[in-house]
C-alpha cells in the first residue's frame, strides 16, 4: 500500500481558496462591526441633537419670558443628551472589544496557518468619527450644565 504524504494539486488549490475565503470573512466582519458602529452613531447624535435642541428652545422662551420656568425642558434635553453620550461611549466600547477579538482570532488562524493574513486592520474611519461625535457631545452637554463652552 502506498503513502500519501503530500496533497495533490486539487486538494492544495481547494485549501487556498479556502482560506482566501476565511481572510475575506474577516473583513466582512469588521465591516459589520464598522456599521454596527454607525447605527450606534445615528441614534446617539439624534439623542444629542434633539437633546441640546429641546434645551435651546426652553432657554429662548425663558429669556423672552414666554414662560417662566424652563427648568423640566432643560433637564429632559440634558437627559437626552446624557442618554446619547452613556450611548454612544457603550457602542465605541463594544466596537473595541469586539474588533480586539476579532484580530486576536485573525492571529491565531493566521499562526496556524489555516489563513494568509496578509491585509492589515487599519484604523477605522467609523471609530474615529465616533471619538470625534462623543467629543462633540461631551463638549454640548458641559455648555449646557455650566454654561461655558462654544454652544453657550
Amino acid at each position: 500500500m502506498e503513502t500519501i504524504t503530500s496533497k495533490s494539486p486539487p486538494d492544495l488549490i481547494s485549501v487556498e481558496l479556502s482560506s482566501r475565503r476565511t481572510g475575506m470573512s474577516f473583513q466582512r466582519t469588521r465591516m459589520s462591526a464598522d456599521r454596527t458602529l454607525m447605527s450606534v452613531m445615528r441614534t446617539s447624535l439624534s439623542l444629542i441633537s434633539f437633546g441640546f435642541t429641546i434645551y435651546q428652545v426652553f432657554e429662548k422662551l425663558r429669556d423672552h419670558a414666554v414662560i417662566t420656568h424652563a427648568a423640566s425642558g432643560r433637564n429632559f434635553g440634558t437627559t437626552l443628551v446624557g442618554l446619547g453620550i452613556l450611548m454612544l461611549i457603550g457602542g465605541i466600547v463594544y466596537h473595541l472589544q469586539f474588533m480586539a477579538g476579532l484580530r486576536a482570532e485573525r492571529e491565531a488562524l493566521a499562526a496556524d496557518g489555516l489563513i494568509h493574513a496578509q491585509s492589515t486592520f487599519p484604523v477605522s474611519l467609523t471609530l474615529i468619527t465616533a471619538i470625534v461625535l462623543l467629543i462633540v457631545g461631551i463638549s454640548a452637554i458641559t455648555s449646557m450644565i455650566f454654561q461655558v463652552g462654544p454652544f453657550g
